[in-house]
């Protein structure tokens, strides 16, 4: 009896793809957050002002919008593992260059390039992750997946903490130690084969059946595959119906997650220091335990994820929008209070971080599935960059105010996500994707 992919049991080997794809995820969280440990330490080496420090922190961001939006498509087009392989090589020598930096400008420019890299390797992890993913396994899969990235962010501020002693030019080796897991996830990407669905909709069959027979075993049935395949995608796609309206819901639901959450994890010990937690390595220390309870609120995301995409999305949306009114309503909560309403809302918001990587691979077809992951990669970013650039300057005027405007962009994601969001739990990628 033959076994389609949609239908196997989760083996090795989609355990080993998806830890893969998840280590490019944990670089990403580890690059994205250990700035925010570096940032205060830069922004006293170089005398910057909040917008020449809101510049740095949101560089990366606005690399991951030309990083999405162009390796999206050219994943699409040349095949899922030479990007996959490129951009965490681009890690590595990005990382050791920032060691060199010696001026604010060429920070800005390391963290620009490594934002494309960031965003070519979003538009690729969850794309093979899901395309090789089972139907049954595939949200509890990516949940892992992207839990990596909670993981990531957790071992950066515990990283980072660790060299604050290390002098005045700690921030250089914060910044160059990505590279230190960066290379360790090349070595183990570089046996990952291409995607059986992406082989098959450029026509090679025999590649794709040689794939899948190496997982499933000899006389594997590729009809599953064929089927999600065989329905044409082209770029303009993405900008008519039907996917029209799934591009809109992708791109706002996801920036409306991301915006606080980066803005947060960014300047998280700044932020708890405003709010008197205290200063220097117990503001850090308060950042490295909210951060282990966002790794566990991403966990959670694979008890609830195949009882429902859509309600997973909008109890997390709502739920994660209340402790930040707490935050922007209370004066002068005590450090108790303060770090369990971030404990909340990490758990919350992070609960459905998984929907970031299900959602846009579920509802486009192979053809435009890794473009759509760019784009809205790309899109998403542009929100989560103006947050990061904007945080400083508004934490410099109020704290309580930059919570009450995460919170009504956690309320305006709920909205959209209520009007737009499909449920896809229980369907095959061709089912989810029509």
């Amino acid at each position: 009896m033959t076994t389609t992919l949609e239908r196997a049991r989760p083996s090795r080997t989609h355990w080993l793809i998806t830890m893969y794809a998840g280590g490019g995820e944990f670089c990403d969280g580890y690059i994205l957050s250990i700035i925010g440990v570096a940032l205060p330490l830069i922004t006293g080496a170089f005398h910057l002002d909040a917008a020449g420090a809101g510049l740095i922190g949101s560089a990366s961001l606005i690399g991951m919008f030309f990083g999405g939006l162009v390796f999206g498509r050219v994943t699409d087009r040349v095949g899922r593992q030479k990007v996959y392989l490129f951009d965490i090589a681009a890690f590595i020598i990005l990382s050791v260059l920032q060691l060199f930096a010696d001026a604010p400008w060429q920070l800005v420019a390391l963290r620009l390039l490594m934002g494309v890299a960031i965003g070519a390797d979003f538009a690729i992890a969850g794309t093979i992750a899901s395309e090789f993913a089972p139907q049954k396994s595939r949200g509890p899969l990516l949940v892992v997946m992207v839990t990596m990235w909670s993981v990531g962010a957790a071992v950066a501020y515990v990283a980072g903490w660790a060299m604050l002693s290390a002098g005045p030019d700690a921030w250089r080796w914060m910044l160059a130690s990505s590279a230190i897991p960066a290379a360790l996830i090349l070595f183990l990407r570089m046996g990952t084969p291409e995607s059986p669905r992406w082989l098959l909709s450029k026509g090679r069959v025999d590649e794709a059946r040689a794939v899948v027979e190496q997982m499933l075993g000899p006389g594997a049935d590729l009809s599953d595959i064929e089927a999600d395949t065989g329905v044409a995608g082209r770029y303009r796609d993405m900008f008519r119906q039907p996917y029209l309206r799934r591009t809109i819901f992708v791109c706002v639901f996801w920036a409306c997650q991301l915006l606080p959450i980066y803005a947060i994890s960014t300047y998280e010990p700044t932020i708890l220091h405003s709010f008197g937690l205290a200063t220097g390595n117990a503001a850090y220390l308060g950042a490295v335990v909210i951060q282990i309870f966002y790794v566990l609120g991403s966990l959670s995301g694979a008890l609830f994820v195949n009882r429902g995409r859509r309600k997973l999305l909008l109890w997390s949306s709502a739920i994660s929008a209340l402790p930040l009114l707490g935050l922007a309503a209370l004066d002068r909560p005590s450090a108790i209070i303060v770090v369990t309403l971030f404990v909340v809302f990490g758990v919350a918001s992070f609960a459905s971080q998984c929907l970031q990587a299900i959602y846009p691979s579920e509802l486009f077809p192979t053809g435009i599935r890794a473009t759509a992951n760019g784009f809205a990669t790309g899109i998403s970013r542009i929100g989560a960059a103006l947050g990061t650039f904007g945080a400083p300057i508004l934490l410099g005027y109020s704290t309580r105010l930059a919570m009450l405007v995460g919170a009504v962009i956690a309320v305006v994601g709920w909205l959209v996500s209520y009007w737009l969001a499909p449920e896809t739990s229980g369907k095959t990628l061709s089912e989810s994707s029509r």
